[in-house]
């Protein structure tokens, strides 16, 4: 089968030829023979070197995805089947399998799809149109691969329901494909019980890429007194209950998030040390501060404060202000944990944010580590795809002597 062609101009496809995966609408000179969007194309540099195979979308700002780089690949069923099985064995040699990201888009070579498995269940995220047509090839091939290791998929649900479906002229979608079944699932995480709700959870149920952060923390709280902000489904709190804290309250501004932490505290028998409260931690911080508490270790999760480099510096501003008041809670020698789950907020900003909040109420920060997420969600070097979006850092909070 013949493809179309896209040309790139003279000087342009630096991210790609840096390792990217994609290729903007204002990179491409000419773009000869016929296509549809969704469609496989051949890619040339401005010369007409060939660079490889990808899909072709140009109502989207990423007119191109690349599937494979090599000449006279053909991607076909087998191809995908080649993908997914890698993407498995990596798996395998790197985390813990019970539940976890078993396809994370470019980094896995298969750019746009996203699929996690919770105990026996997967969830889809398809984010892009040429990705779309292949999906039922993936999942095929993925229960094929899964079922020579003994594990067999009872459900699956798509959770294709992101507004970036919009920018890439596709429409948002939910729902079970194939058998409808309990789309509430449980799973075991660093020896915890959590119900994962599939359907109405966050993006696709649960946030697994802090599975080793939320360990990092089990050894800092044996019997301590612990603050986890933005506690969402309660999986850091219910982290620092099960290491044996003495207390633990998590704080959520949804009342959904926090009937599911609860619920999430009973499964463990951790509801006498593990407590939920429903406010606004921007509020609720100067309250506990007003009123003389003090924690030995306080946990900032956020949700990403930027979505887009247009609005960084008011999310400057919200990791600033969150930074400060959660070290002002510090007993002096405790500790804070703290991260971003934002693209846009690199490392750098990041880091030069909390050295601000520290300088701001006058605390000294002692670097416990640096992490960053689950190795299933893979860290791809040169393609900016896969970045560094998750920064997470362990400090001792001491206060100026």
């Amino acid at each position: 089968m013949e493809f179309a062609a896209v040309r790139i101009k003279k000087g342009a496809g630096r991210s790609l030829k840096a390792g990217g995966s994609w290729i903007y609408d204002n990179e491409i000179d000419t773009i000869t023979g016929d296509y549809e969007n969704g469609d496989m194309v051949n890619v040339e540099d401005f010369d007409g070197y060939p660079l490889g195979q990808g899909f072709i979308n140009m109502k989207s700002t990423i007119a191109v995805r690349m599937m494979t780089r090599r000449k006279g690949v053909v991607v076909d069923d087998d191809f995908i089947e080649m993908r997914v099985r890698n993407a498995w064995e990596y798996r395998k040699s790197t985390v813990d399998t019970a539940s976890c990201r078993l396809i994370f888009g470019e980094a896995d070579f298969l750019p746009g799809m996203v699929i996690d498995k919770f105990s026996d269940v997967l969830v889809v995220e398809s984010l892009a149109l040429g990705i779309d047509r292949w999906k039922p090839v993936i999942l095929e091939k993925l229960q094929k691969v899964l079922a020579e290791d003994g594990i067999h998929i009872r459900g699956i649900y798509e959770r294709s329901d992101a507004k970036v479906r919009l920018q890439e002229g596709m429409e948002r979608y939910k729902g079970f494909i194939g058998q409808p079944f309990d789309t509430k699932v449980e799973i075991v995480e660093n020896g915890v019980h959590y119900m994962v709700d599939v359907q109405d959870g966050q993006k696709t149920g649960f946030f697994l890429d802090q599975k080793y952060n939320r360990l990092a923390i089990q050894r800092l709280c044996p019997g301590k007194k612990v603050l986890d902000c933005f506690t969402h489904t309660g999986s850091f709190a219910l982290n620092a209950g099960i290491a044996g804290a003495a207390s633990v309250l998590g704080v959520d501004a949804s009342q959904l998030a926090v009937d599911q932490a609860t619920e999430n505290a009973a499964l463990n028998n951790l509801s006498d040390r593990v407590t939920f409260q429903c406010a606004d931690v921007f509020e609720l911080l100067p309250k506990l501060e007003a009123q003389g508490e003090r924690y030995d270790v306080v946990i900032l999760d956020p949700p990403a404060f930027t979505k887009s480099r247009n609005s960084i510096k008011n999310a400057v501003k919200g990791y600033r202000e969150i930074n400060l008041r959660g070290m002002k809670l510090v007993k002096d020698g405790g500790f804070l944990a703290t991260c971003s789950c934002s693209h846009f907020m690199d490392p750098e900003l990041f880091t030069k944010t909390i050295r601000e909040a520290a300088a701001g109420v006058h605390k000294r920060l002692r670097q416990v580590e640096y992490r960053t997420q689950a190795a299933d969600h893979p860290i791809l070097w040169s393609g900016d795809e896969s970045s560094y979006y998750l920064k997470f850092y362990i400090f001792q909070v001491c206060g100026e002597k």
